[in-house]
């Protein structure tokens, strides 16, 4: 299954400069990586990125991840996954920039 990471422009480059990350501030304080599925990465880019430029979206294969790929609660009970390891540049399998037209995100086709 396909999930995504959004990303913005500084942790993209620091991913892209060091090979690996910890991931975003929030990342670190909770001690995991999130990520979003297709289902729900509208929302968390309109919930936690609202009126942010310069953003990156990265997909990448959650069974590529191995046991270290958790799937976990939310608040509302969907399932997210969540990374408790260091993400490899050479996991993602793209990343697209993430523009933001009349105040919302636009994806790429087929993402959402």
């Amino acid at each position: 299954m396909m999930m995504y990471k959004i990303f913005r422009a500084d942790e993209w480059a620091e991913l892209q400069q060091n090979g690996t990350t910890l991931g975003a501030p929030i990342d670190l304080s909770d001690g995991y990586i999130h990520f979003s599925t297709a289902e729900h990465v509208a929302e968390t880019a309109r919930r936690h990125f609202a009126g942010e430029e310069d953003l990156m979206l990265l997909a990448l294969d959650s069974k590529a991840m191995g046991p270290a790929l958790r799937w976990e609660p939310s608040r509302g009970g969907a399932l997210f996954p969540h990374l408790f390891r260091a993400l490899a540049l050479s996991e993602v399998i793209w990343a697209k920039p993430l523009p933001l037209a009349d105040g919302a995100h636009v994806f790429p086709e087929g993402v959402v």
